[in-house]
């Protein structure tokens, strides 16, 4: 049987409870003409997919969806063959089938995956859309010049890590912010930047000064909010900035825009409109440069020059308890929840 989380109904205002999914049991699909079966290896965990379910994007009753590394079970597809590994989205089930097609961001789907070049799992991480994510943010939107002070927030989650690397590699000056100490000491000492300041902390926007004497050149947001605001004033005449996700506003209460960027007060402080000048969507410009990226982020993994954390949870049992945690900061770099075994571990 093919074991299947669906959305259960359209989430109110707030974080995900009991009540958004539902776990079934369902009849494996049999793959049609050009199509493969494929069985979910890892399911990636990601904020967006919150957005999804509470604007309608995701329809009660859709399976959840999630990208995922799977191996072909069955193939009516030429360019597959049983066994082969492959970066899709099938979603939070344990079986799925899939077409060729190319989604919005430009990502071929599926992509077959090569264990020798990498572990199979950072094709939903560190070499799929958080790194290239975070490649774009940092390395095409805001062009780091040797010398400048870049700030990233969330800094030791799945992109934030990536993004505050690839600043290092480009000869900035790199600050991270986190949550707890732990995170922030992985920052500095596993990821190597230069500082690390905790954002709950009383004393975080002081904080935030003293590790930035010189100001901010480029910031990479990933949380808005009260992190957002430490920020602000510190902020260089002509800084870019990479908005890529605002966690801390996607479980608003009150019908405000997840898109902005909003005070603790309830008072927007920097919206779409406004940060138009300073950056590019990324979407807008991913499928350009998507061999570009894994070209040099392969490169950099091999030779060490970039390192990434998993946060791996086991079975698909878990994933609403997994999806929740990750929302609330609960993770420790970038998660993702083992479905079935993977052939390659070990």
């Amino acid at each position: 049987m093919n074991r299947v989380w669906r959305l259960a109904r359209r989430p109110p205002a707030g974080w995900p409870t009991d009540g958004d999914f539902v776990l079934g049991d369902e009849a494996i699909p049999e793959a049609a003409a050009d199509q493969v079966l494929t069985r979910t290896i890892y399911l990636s965990l990601d904020p967006y997919q919150w957005g999804r379910r509470r604007s309608g994007v995701e329809a009660v009753g859709d399976v959840c969806h999630g990208r995922t590394v799977s191996q072909v079970v069955q193939s009516r597809a030429d360019d597959f063959q049983p066994g082969d590994y492959l970066f899709n989205t099938n979603g939070w089930q344990l079986y799925g089938l899939t077409g060729r097609d190319v989604d919005v961001f430009g990502y071929m789907f599926p992509r077959k995956l090569d264990p020798a070049i990498a572990p199979i799992s950072t094709a939903v991480g560190i070499l799929g859309m958080l790194g290239l994510t975070a490649y774009s943010g940092v390395a095409v939107q805001c062009q780091p010049q040797p010398g400048e002070t870049v700030v990233v927030s969330a800094a030791s989650g799945g992109v934030g890590q990536a993004a505050g690397q690839i600043a290092k590699l480009h000869g900035c000056r790199v600050v991270g912010i986190a949550g707890t100490s732990a995170k922030c000491d992985f920052v500095v000492e596993e990821l190597g930047l230069d500082a690390c300041v905790s954002h709950r902390s009383s004393s975080y926007r002081d904080d935030l000064r003293d590790a930035c004497p010189d100001g901010i050149d480029i910031y990479f947001e990933n949380v808005g909010g009260h992190v957002f605001e430490g920020v602000l004033p510190l902020l260089n005449r002509n800084a870019r900035i990479s908005l890529c996700g605002m966690i801390s506003q996607y479980g608003n209460t009150d019908g405000r825009d997840t898109g902005t960027v909003w005070a603790e007060t309830g008072r927007p402080v920097f919206d779409r409109q406004n940060v138009a000048v300073h950056r590019l969507f990324v979407r807008n410009f991913v499928a350009s440069h998507q061999d570009r990226f894994l070209g040099e982020m392969a490169g950099w993994i091999r030779d060490g020059r970039i390192k990434y954390r998993e946060d791996i949870r086991e079975g698909l049992d878990q994933a609403p308890a997994a999806f929740s945690a990750m929302l609330a900061g609960g993770n420790f770099g970038k998660t993702l929840v083992r479905v079935s075994d993977d052939p390659t571990f070990g």
